[in-house]
């Protein structure tokens, strides 16, 4: 299922989920002090274009927590909504809710993604 459900995923939407990983990248790389934010933008756009037979873990410290709040009030309130609302559509169908389960995989990150590990 990887390798198929990570073609059909990059064709029908997985691109756009990753380009929105990607433009959010490039605008905190602006500043010097966005780059490491930027750079973990970037890393989490791959895992966007291709998410089938990757996992999420969850940790970090107290220099996690305060980047993710700093993230999750500039840019990961309108990036989660925008990964949960795709996920709601897609979940509509049974063919759908294997790619609505990666929207809302992609939706939990995007509300926390400092001190996320992809395995």
């Amino acid at each position: 299922m990887g390798c198929l459900g990570n073609l059909l995923w990059f064709v029908f939407g997985g691109c756009i989920s990753g380009l929105s990983w990607c433009l959010a990248g490039c605008i905190w790389c602006i500043t010097i002090v966005g780059i490491p934010i930027g750079m973990q933008c970037f890393k989490f756009a791959s895992l966007s274009f291709f998410p089938f037979g990757k996992e999420v873990c969850y940790g970090g410290g107290a220099g996690s927590l305060l980047l993710n709040i700093i993230w999750l009030i500039v840019t990961g309130l309108p990036m989660a909504l925008e990964h949960a609302a795709i996920g709601l559509a897609l979940c509509i169908t049974v063919i759908g809710i294997p790619f609505g389960l990666q929207q809302f995989k992609l939706a939990k990150l995007a509300l926390m993604p400092f001190g996320a590990s992809i395995y």
